[in-house]
């Protein structure tokens, strides 16, 4: 319920109104059956007119019942005039219910949107996309149609029940009980159906979330797919998951069908109720016609409220499990600065002292780290694959907290500087770039959007992509395909360095993000990195030996820790990992050169 308010928070007036403007219509329809007794056993007929005073000194004006009685066309037009004036009411109802439900539909996916950006590195890492679009689409769509449809019909149930209810009981006491005999079985049946189709849904939905999954991954790693020849493997593991899906959908419908064939049952006794005691009561003469006519036509009206409350309810259920699915996104903690919130003056001075980090409780990745950097200097980070590379620059950018020692940027307490000051002060180009199914220019604009023609010519030729790009025939104006599929891996890379490289930013982090392109390309990137990055601390993640020679200092890690510091003359001469690293690739150079020799 608080979830469900705080949707409606902005649109609660148009609701208000919404259920006025039914409650008005309602009241309307339920006039007609009346305008038709009084025609029956009034104007027709010789029963008293029990109508209010007003409106029979306006009869007697206008000649009495004879003259009713001569032009019965004049009780058409009034029924006429009732449906007419009720359509108006029922238009305004659906456009104030649409109008609010599409404002609440809008509001919860931009805020979906906002807080998905603002949650914590750790949780994408350990979300499925697949799913996270299925509730930011499916779900919400679900709510949207709820507030659209039944949240309105709930207030018009209410009315119908309530007003109906009210002018039977005016009219026959015995006629009322027996038109109610069958509405309590059907609102039992209605909990019972809610009940269950809302655990059924909860897992349909679950279902088609991890069905969506499958799906976005299997787009998203096609090439892989194909690679390696696993089409059959990836249809049948989808065939599963839709089968699965299928059966629980096919329960869902099964529920309902259950439920419209009992309530179709119920409702078809209790009319069958009323028509026959009505006919017997009018017979009888306990009953007029008229009246007859208006149970019989209030019993319909009547019941379809009682019977639409299965699909209201049933509505509500998968509504309930979509709010639910929704708010589970949005009570995520999003990232916050637990410190300062600083935004303090970035020179890309850095030093670690005893830090140390863990993903998950006594299972440490990085231990005991400690060095310091200077402003303008080239750092290379190596090791092996798990050895804590990557987790070192995720501290460094606030993606992860460190736990103990101290991370302090120019003096500053990394842990009191605000998070998006400091990731808008670095310039990350990772392993795996992404890139954006647009041009190249807009790709590598994205972070830079107001920069000039020749600041991106400028950034693609230091990140050696620019000869390659105006070999195109489109040059620049070319557009790659979804996650840069029609480039190369290399030209992936350099596209995604030009991208960080237009920006000018103190510290500059490169994750690996050279080994993709040749020795040749990896040494023109270096050089001109070393050209314009003067005054940039740069920090270069790399396993090629090659690529890191040239580095002011090279830390090396292993299982965490810090093996060595040094230049790279100091390091091959001592016994460790990157002497053994640094000979194996040695090796593998000078064999590789005496075959193409």
């Amino acid at each position: 319920m608080k979830k469900l308010l705080e949707l409606t928070k902005g649109n609660r007036l148009l609701y208000v109104l919404a259920i006025l403007a039914i409650g008005i219509a309602t009241y309307i329809s339920l006039l007609e059956p009346m305008v038709i007794k009084i025609t029956i056993d009034s104007i027709i007929g010789k029963s008293p007119m029990s109508v209010p005073k007003v409106l029979e000194n306006f009869i007697t004006k206008i000649g009495g019942r004879g003259f009713l009685r001569s032009n019965l066309w004049i009780c058409a037009l009034c029924l006429v005039a009732l449906t007419s004036l009720r359509g108006i009411f029922l238009y305004l109802k659906g456009k104030l219910a649409t109008k609010a439900s599409e404002n609440i539909a809008r509001n919860t996916r931009v805020k979906l949107y906002d807080h998905i950006q603002n949650l914590p590195y750790k949780y994408h890492v350990n979300a499925e996309s697949g799913d996270l679009i299925q509730r930011c689409t499916s779900d919400v769509e679900t709510i949207r149609k709820f507030f659209s449809v039944q949240m309105v019909e709930i207030g018009r149930a209410v009315f119908i029940v309530a007003i109906s209810l009210f002018m039977m009981l005016s009219l026959n006491l015995k006629m009322t009980i027996i038109s109610m005999v069958t509405v309590p079985i059907i609102l039992l049946a209605s909990f019972i159906f809610f009940n269950s189709v809302r655990n059924t849904f909860q897992k349909a939905d679950d279902q088609e979330g991890a069905l969506t999954s499958i799906l976005e991954q299997n787009l998203s790693g096609v090439r892989v797919v194909k690679a390696f020849g696993r089409e059959q493997y990836e249809i049948e593991k989808f065939d599963k998951e839709n089968k699965k899906y299928k059966d629980l959908s096919f329960k869902v419908a099964n529920i309902l069908s259950t439920y419209w064939a009992t309530s179709d049952f119920l409702c078809t006794v209790q009319i069958g109720l009323v028509l026959i005691f009505g006919i017997y009561y009018a017979v009888r003469g306990d009953i007029s016609l008229g009246t007859l006519v208006v149970f019989n036509t209030y019993e319909g009206m009547l019941l379809w409220p009682v019977r639409q409350l299965g699909r209201i309810l049933s509505d509500m259920g998968k509504m309930t499990v979509s709010l639910k699915r929704v708010a589970n996104i949005l009570d995520e903690e999003i990232e916050k600065d637990e410190g300062e919130g600083l935004k303090s003056d970035i020179q890309g001075e850095i030093s670690f002292e005893d830090v140390s980090f863990e993903y998950e409780k006594n299972q440490n990745v990085l231990q005991h780290i400690s060095f310091t950097v200077k402003k303008g200097e080239n750092i290379a980070v190596v090791g092996p694959t798990g050895s804590g590379k990557s987790s070192l620059v995720h501290l460094l950018l606030r993606l992860y907290d460190y736990k103990s020692g101290s991370i302090k940027v120019d003096g500053v307490e990394l842990s009191d500087i605000s998070r998006k000051w400091i990731r808008s002060k670095i310039g990350i180009v990772l392993q795996e770039p992404f890139l954006y199914s647009r041009t190249i220019k807009d790709n590598i604009k994205i972070s830079k959007l107001d920069a000039q023609d020749s600041e991106i010519v400028s950034a693609a030729s230091m990140a050696a992509v620019h000869q390659v790009i105006t070999s195109f025939n489109s040059g620049y104006d070319t557009t790659v395909g979804e996650k840069g599929v029609t480039l190369s891996g290399g030209q992936r890379q350099r596209v995604a360095i030009a991208r960080t490289l237009i920006n000018e930013f103190p510290i500059l982090i490169f994750d690996d993000s050279l080994s993709a392109v040749d020795a040749e390309t990896d040494k023109i990137i270096r050089e001109k990195l070393e050209e314009k990055s003067e005054n940039v601390t740069t920090f270069i993640i790399a396993h090629r030996i090659s690529t890191v020679i040239d580095a002011d200092k090279i830390i090396v890690l292993n299982h965490g820790k810090i093996e060595a510091i040094g230049k790279h003359e100091e390091l091959i001469k001592k016994q460790g990992i990157y002497k053994r690293i640094w000979e194996i690739q040695n090796a593998s150079d000078t064999e590789s050169e005496e075959n193409f020799a």
